[in-house]
């Protein structure tokens, strides 16, 4: 958990329910709160003019969502939707910076999660203008793995859906659909029941 429960308690942070494809705060919204998930799942989206998705990030349990915003000072980029029932944790800005201040370790995490941020957007924007579906697939499924807790000596469960993956990537759903296959022909990964699993 990237800021202890018990730490957010005594800073009065405010927590909340929210239901599943509930908004928690709309792209260009002023970003006022330090935002983290307590329980459930989160993503960050945008929409193309044509009204394509664009799966900014997923958070879970543990994770924050929202903070660079607070950093740069400036709107919030993206919308923010629980992809499932979920408790959310919100903390006022400058109430935030104060925790921060008088916790160096939990800044210090801060500074490592949001440089792990922008080598992840890097690797996915040379990869989506330089390579074939397959190259780009692999290469998110094994950062996903690479960046996962989960034990590095079995397979990998990958925990998305074929539509979350052509969201991330900015594929077409049947690219990754057809790609995904091709790949488990190659032997690069397995489908058990529905599900995908990198080698």
């Amino acid at each position: 958990m990237i800021i202890p429960r018990d730490l957010l308690v005594e800073k009065k942070s405010h927590f909340f329910e929210v239901k599943k494809d509930e908004y928690i705060f709309l792209e260009d919204d002023p970003a006022s709160f330090y935002y983290q998930v307590m329980s459930g799942t989160v993503k960050m989206s945008s929409y193309s003019e044509n009204g394509q998705e664009f799966i900014q990030g997923i958070f879970k349990a543990g994770q924050s969502f929202g903070e660079p915003a607070l950093f740069g000072d400036f709107s919030y980029p993206n919308n923010a939707i629980a992809t499932e029932p979920s408790e959310i944790c919100r903390l006022p800005k400058d109430s935030f910076f104060v925790l921060l201040k008088e916790n160096f370790d939990i800044h210090w995490k801060f500074n490592s999660l949001l440089s792990n941020r922008l080598r992840y957007k890097s690797i996915l924007l040379k990869e989506i203008s330089s390579y074939y579906p397959d190259h780009v697939i692999m290469t998110l499924l094994k950062y996903l793995r690479d960046n996962s807790s989960k034990d590095k000596t079995t397979q990998f469960y990958v925990p998305f859906t074929r539509q979350q993956l052509a969201d991330m990537t900015g594929l077409r759903v049947e690219t990754v659909i057809r790609t995904v296959k091709k790949l488990q022909k190659d032997g690069k990964l397995e489908i058990k029941r529905h599900k995908i699993y990198l080698n």
